[in-house]
């Protein structure tokens, strides 16, 4: 035998040797899908089934065997982060660091890369620039008003959110269909090719063309796409689910060749709808790849079978899935913990005593790090709650995916129009919002105000006065910078002129006095719409600006827990001041979609209302599709949780200083009663608990089940009915002269009453102003009076 045969059966048995050893950690599934080399792969991997280990396994397979070079292998994440890591493991199973993967990135790395060899052939150099979201927005500016369109009407973001939709659908500007052509004003299209005509001009592209351009290049280039099917032997995707259709058809380009694709996913877990990601992508891969083997990691290695099974339990109402049932070896664990608040205030004072008796190991648990405890919230105007209650308790906590309530973009700037209306001389907040929203005030303005306030030692806002008394400032900048300095005085006025503690400010009906009182909430949300602060993100258009309003909401909610305005500035500076060193253990608080991909031992999952969660803007606007998005989102907080999982909801939420009643979230009556431990029996709702009870239309539950055991608690004792009964209390009568007819009703128990969320009913109790009703359809409700009419001629109106 020759010295090159000895020496290759050598490189061959040390192969097998590695090969061996990182294949004997894996299980049955696992070690199948990694040694599943050609053709088409699905491994559809659920929650904490260590899908990571199988790919990085597979990829050093490949190359340990000789199967195939690291240059021929393209391995695709969707973060620099998870990137890193997979080359780490991958090296690490090799026992040496892996060299020449130049194919593993993320999706926009490696289009760069392609492009950049490439860019000629869609009219660039390959020197080109990728512009920033700041230099792409200024870009789309100026096309807007080279068009003569209102920027008001018609912002530079909303425009920015419609192209880059169009480019994660792969759509070039004389593609885009005519049901999609009416957008921005019917001028969508036109805007699009025209901005890509400039990017062209300036050698530029964003991050939209980074994949839109590659796919372009493979579809209109046979000689280039067969190239790089040649080239690139092997192919793995991780989190195929979240591919969108431009992602979506990169892959399938490659892959028509050789069909050497392995996508890892779990179609349970696709919850990026709503910024282009298509769940349809991994539920038609074995049309798309006819004859794919799709092998599934059910087995969990992270959490309780109670866990699992409640997790199981909501996610199986999904009907659009390719399904798949998580199990685990462990057979003890808690079981998921479920209870029901008066108000959302309630909720929050009862997770910060939770976290502290968990931290101190009285739950039946062993102690547990805040480290090892998040709070995964559906919306982020919801972590305003926590925040307050955590820092008035002095518990340690991070926002994760943010920052911090009171120091998000929004909070700040409306935090500053207070400021400046209680107090006129505080500059900083002058400068922050004087051209916010935008007033033509640019630098050179603001510099003539700094330079006329200094030589008359007077603050900014004064400065600003005299300045427009010495003509200073001219034009439109001089007209609304006048009415800004009005709107101020008008507001501190206000300030001084507080309403009456506890009178109802839609009672002051007096228009002929602009300063009369009216309370400090009433007047933040003046200041916030008379500034057109609130109109300013409501012209944006965009899911951020959507989400910097429920804030702005929020913020005004806060509002209501303090007597003026003052001692609400106060308490915000005095507990942002209270910052705990980095290196202290903290709770985690952060999104639902932030966690995806997180684990920590303990989970709370407040908000389970339905509206909230899931959400009525999403179910509105994707209808069932919208509906099972929730639903895996549901199913994604609920995996985060290693060993306990605790789940909350409110009766009740405070909106725009009036009380609305809350239904639990559809979600609840899924989770499967036997995994389910109701500590508190909440007893705010007929029909809180299983399906039965909801939708047949019984106010009397079966005592027996989850439903009847939650409805027999004493929500009286709650601390946020007591609250509600002090403040009522408090509160002197309204003049009867403008009180609403509502107002002046009575009702007795045995009257029939009909409210516009729930229909009609019949009063079972009185008190006070507080009703009992039993509804026909949605159960036994306690709401205030006021809500509820007379159900006169209602019976028959459907509902």
């Amino acid at each position: 035998m020759s010295e090159r045969s000895l020496s290759e059966m050598a490189m061959g048995g040390a192969a097998a040797s590695r090969s061996a050893a990182f294949l004997e950690g894996l299980n049955a599934p696992q070690r199948e899908a990694v040694e599943t080399l050609d053709g088409p792969v699905l491994m559809l991997a659920g929650a904490g089934t260590g899908k990571t280990k199988a790919l990085t396994a597979r990829i050093a397979q490949l190359i340990a065997t000789g199967t195939a070079r690291p240059n021929e292998i393209l391995a695709v994440t969707f973060t620099n982060k998870a990137a890193r890591e997979m080359k780490y493991r991958i090296g690490a199973l090799l026992g040496d660091a892996v060299e020449g993967m130049p194919w593993l990135g993320t999706f926009h790395a490696i289009g760069v890369r392609f492009l950049r060899r490439h860019a000629e052939l869609v009219g660039l150099k390959p020197s080109f620039t990728i512009l920033d979201t700041d230099d792409q927005l200024r870009l789309m500016k100026q096309l807007i008003q080279a068009w003569n369109m209102d920027e008001k009407r018609w912002p530079a973001r909303q425009l920015a959110s419609l192209i880059d939709n169009w480019k994660n659908r792969a759509w070039r500007p004389e593609q885009v269909p005519g049901s999609e052509a009416g957008a921005f004003n019917n001028r969508g299209t036109e805007l699009y090719a025209a901005y890509q005509e400039r990017l062209r001009t300036l050698n530029a592209c964003d991050f939209g063309d980074l994949l839109l351009h590659v796919v372009t290049i493979l579809q209109t280039h046979p000689d280039v796409l067969a190239q790089y099917q040649r080239w690139l032997k092997y192919i793995m995707v991780d989190e195929y689910q979240d591919t969108n259709v431009a992602q979506y058809l990169l892959l399938r380009l490659l892959a028509q060749s050789h069909k050497n694709i392995c996508c890892v996913g779990d179609d349970d877990q696709s919850i990026y709808g709503w910024r282009g990601a298509e769940v349809g992508n991994i539920l038609r891969f074995e049309r798309d790849f006819p004859g794919a083997k799709v092998i599934r990691l059910e087995q969990n290695y992270r959490s309780t079978p109670h866990i699992l099974a409640a997790a199981s339990g909501v996610i199986k109402g999904n009907e659009n899935r390719l399904g798949k049932t998580l199990w685990t070896e462990e057979t003890e664990g808690e079981k998921l913990r479920l209870i029901g608040h008066w108000d959302g205030e309630d909720e929050a004072r009862w997770v910060g005593e939770e976290i502290e008796a968990l931290e101190r190991g009285t739950r039946g648990m062993d102690p547990v790090s805040p480290d090892g405890m998040a709070i995964l919230v559906r919306a982020s105007h919801q972590m305003r709650a926590f925040e307050d209650r955590f820092l008035t308790i002095g518990l340690p906590y991070r926002v994760v995916g943010g920052p911090r309530f009171y120091e998000r973009l929004e909070i700040r700037d409306a935090m500053a129009y207070f400021r400046l209306a209680v107090s006129p001389t505080d500059d900083l907040a002058f400068e922050r919002v004087v051209n916010t929203p935008k007033r033509g005030i640019g630098d050179k303005a603001r510099q003539t105000i700094q330079r006329v306030s200094r030589e008359a030692e007077v603050p900014l806002l004064m400065g600003a006065a005299l300045v427009l008394r010495d003509g200073l400032l001219g034009g439109k900048a001089a007209a609304n910078l006048r009415e800004f300095i009005e709107n101020m005085a008008r507001w501190h006025d206000m300030v001084r002129s507080p309403v009456v503690p506890g009178q109802d400010d839609a009672l002051v009906i007096d228009d002929e006095a602009p300063s009369a009182g009216v309370s400090h909430v009433r007047l933040a949300e003046m200041m916030l719409d008379e500034s057109g602060y609130t109109a300013m993100w409501q012209n944006e258009k965009t899911p951020e600006a959507e989400g910097r309003l429920e804030n702005l909401k929020e913020l005004i909610k806060a509002l209501e827990e303090f007597d003026s305005l003052q001692g609400f500035l106060e308490h915000v500076a005095l507990i942002m001041d209270n910052e705990s060193e980095e290196t202290q253990e903290k709770v985690t608080i952060m999104t639902l979609h932030a966690a995806k991909g997180l684990e920590f031992p303990v989970v709370f999952l407040p908000g389970w209302e339905d509206g909230l969660f899931p959400s009525q803007r999403s179910m509105d606007e994707n209808g069932l599709k919208g509906l099972e998005e929730e639903r895996r989102l549901a199913y994604v907080g609920i995996t985060r949780a290693e060993q306990l999982c605790l789940i909350s909801f409110a009766a009740n939420r405070r909106v725009f200083g009036q009380w609305q009643s809350q239904l639990p979230s559809r979600f609840i009556d899924e989770l499967p009663r036997d995994h389910v431990e109701v500590l508190v029996p909440p007893g705010l709702h007929g029909g809180a608990f299983g399906a039965a009870g909801r939708h047949s239309g019984t106010a009397t539950p079966d005592p027996d089940s989850l439903e009847g055991r939650a409805t027999r608690a004493d929500v009286y004792n709650a601390p946020g009915w007591k609250r509600l009964q002090s403040r009522a209390k408090a509160a002197p009568a309204a003049p009867k002269a403008v009180r609403g007819a509502a107002a002046e009703v009575h009702f007795a128990p045995g009257e029939r009453v009909f409210h516009q969320k729930f229909g009609t009913g019949t009063v079972m109790a009185v008190d006070g102003d507080k009703l009992a009703v039993a509804f026909d359809r949605a159960g036994e409700k306690h709401i205030v009076a006021r809500f509820v009419l007379p159900a006169d001629g209602m019976d028959d109106v459907p509902f």
